[in-house]
């Protein structure tokens, strides 16, 4: 056995050295292993390394030094492999949580940028439109009664579409907030769906669309804002009448489903790609050309946040919004907790979510 402490470097790097490359040879070279198995390697590198040092330098000497310190390395080796194993799937998943939350910072942050962005843009339009229609009025260029009242309901539209687009910002930025307040009461959604049709009558006219609710005989009660889900159901309808050919159906239909409620709107556009149903309520998100909503017959433009306040507020309720095709066109369903019943998040059919929860609007609602 040597004595002097070169010799003993030496044979403990000589004897060592080859665990260490043997072990890095497999963690390199088997680049599919388990993290498992990859932390339990990492794990006995160094005491089957310190072990091969000793033999080594002991010169094959089995002794009672040799044996105790044979012992020792085991002895930690069976509690150092499950706690490695344990802490390393704990980081890892950390590590999982921290990137997934800092791509969903940079996503957020991504959106409110190009909210700002589009905002601004929409913004500029109506309000150019007003000024250069006040300033011929107030110049005198336009003088004639019929140009002067068409001048006038064009300013009344424009800030009409102004006050819809400033009301939409302040609706997301209390979603965003979770400043949302709701007054909540028994609901029946069939009193919504006549209030909500009623009031997109007018605009499913002038587009040749058709509202036909279909309404169960009997309440279907919710504990829900009267005015919230009017406004999630009216943006839904809107957007389907705004994807809707000339002369086909928007169905709106109320029914219940084992602990929650649920408001269906069916139109018979063009459908929805798929790649396209994990965006479809982000903000100011539109999709491809095929689902551009129609700018004619007097639709509503919009402010492109029409489908993610749907989604806030019905999130806010304890529900949900689910979008998915049909043959034709596509189906939105608003998913609301009944008295008493468990939230929807918590208790829903697998096989109606056909889409991610990430925001997005394609339509002007």
């Amino acid at each position: 056995m040597p004595t002097d402490i070169p010799q003993i470097v030496g044979l403990s790097l000589l004897w060592s050295a080859p665990v260490v490359l043997l072990g890095t040879c497999l963690l390199l070279g088997l680049g599919r292993l388990s993290l498992v198995m990859s932390t339990v390697i990492l794990v006995l590198i160094p005491p089957v390394a310190i072990l091969m040092g000793v033999i080594g330098v002991s010169g094959y000497m089995f002794t009672d030094d040799l044996k105790r310190t044979a012992t020792v390395l085991a002895s930690v080796a069976i509690i150092a492999i499950p706690a490695a194993v344990l802490l390393g799937r704990f980081q890892a998943r950390r590590t999982v949580w921290e990137r997934q939350a800092r791509e969903q910072e940079r996503a957020a942050e991504q959106s409110r940028r190009e909210l700002i962005a589009w905002v601004s843009h929409d913004l500029r339009t109506p309000l150019a439109d007003i000024r250069a229609m006040a300033e011929a009025l107030a110049d005198g260029v336009v003088t004639d009664t019929v140009d002067v009242s068409a001048f006038a309901r064009q300013i009344d539209r424009d800030a009409v579409r102004l006050s819809g687009m400033v009301d939409d910002l302040f609706e997301m930025s209390k979603i965003n907030a979770g400043a949302v307040r709701l007054e909540r009461e028994n609901l029946d959604l069939r009193e919504v769906v006549d209030e909500v049709i009623a009031g997109c009558a007018a605009a499913a006219e002038r587009a040749d669309v058709h509202l036909r609710p279909v309404l169960p005989n009997s309440p279907v009660m919710v504990d829900a804002d009267s005015r919230a889900v009017s406004r999630v159901l009216t943006n839904l309808v809107i957007n389907a009448i705004a994807h809707t050919p000339d002369g086909c159906p928007v169905n709106v239909e109320v029914g219940r489903a084992g602990s929650y409620a649920f408001l269906r709107v069916d139109d018979a556009g063009p459908g929805i790609a798929e790649h396209e149903l994990a965006r479809i309520f982000e903000i100011a998100y539109r999709g491809t050309s095929s689902r551009t909503p129609r700018d004619d017959n007097g639709l509503p433009a919009g402010s492109g946040m029409g489908l993610a306040i749907a989604e806030g507020l019905a999130t806010a309720h304890g529900g949900r919004i689910t979008v998915s095709n049909r043959e034709p066109g596509s189906r939105f369903e608003v998913h609301l907790p009944v008295p008493g019943g468990p939230s929807v998040t918590k208790d829903i059919d697998a096989n109606a979510a056909a889409r991610s929860r990430t925001r997005g609007d394609h339509a002007p609602a």
